[in-house]
């Protein structure tokens, strides 16, 4: 089923955007350079000490966090519970857009999603909440014209994101690596 097959895609993607907990710590503090091998605490890499919660640390945080998942690509695997014995299932999905709202935690993001018989743009606003320093994308039965309806968690670490979604009755697990905008 095709549509089947797009769940952990669409999740993923309304994941990143609901749902975009993708934000590569090394990156968002270092602009424009890639990530690096070496350890970097979270903490020196948003520049925000974990008691400096003020508004202004957190806005910069949140503004660092949409320009990285603007123009980024998530490229990777979704399973099936109940399939864990079948081949893993590819996904790929690119952010072309994301902007911080007004409203706290939540974003405007625009998803192009290319699977199957789906290839378009879905925007979408999304709840992206923070565990510590870690970017959270969060879902909860979000309606998708022509997909359906989705949950999930995902979070980004260190170029790279890893979740849950889940599809009306139908739910798995998501991860892969993030390529940002050059």
């Amino acid at each position: 089923m095709k549509r089947f097959a797009l769940t952990g895609l669409a999740c993923g993607c309304i994941a990143v955007a609901s749902l975009l907990s993708i934000a590569s710590p090394v990156v968002l503090a270092q602009e424009g350079s890639p990530a690096q091998e070496t350890e970097t605490s979270e903490t020196e890499t948003l520049k925000t000490k974990p008691t400096d919660a003020s508004p202004a640390s957190d806005s910069n945080r949140e503004e660092r966090l949409a320009k990285y998942l603007s123009g980024a690509t998530f490229t990777g695997h979704f399973t099936v519970d109940g399939r864990e014995d079948k081949m893993l299932k590819p996904e790929s999905y690119t952010i072309r857009s994301c902007e911080k709202l007004d409203a706290p935690d939540m974003y405007s993001m625009k998803v192009a999603i290319k699977y199957g018989d789906t290839d378009g743009e879905f925007p979408m606003q999304l709840k992206i909440l923070w565990s510590d320093r870690t970017p959270v994308i969060t879902m909860d039965s979000v309606w998708i014209p022509g997909l359906g309806t989705f949950s999930s968690r995902v979070l980004i670490h260190d170029g790279r994101y890893a979740g849950t979604w889940q599809h009306d009755a139908k739910g798995g697990h998501l991860f892969g690596k993030i390529t940002p905008a050059e």
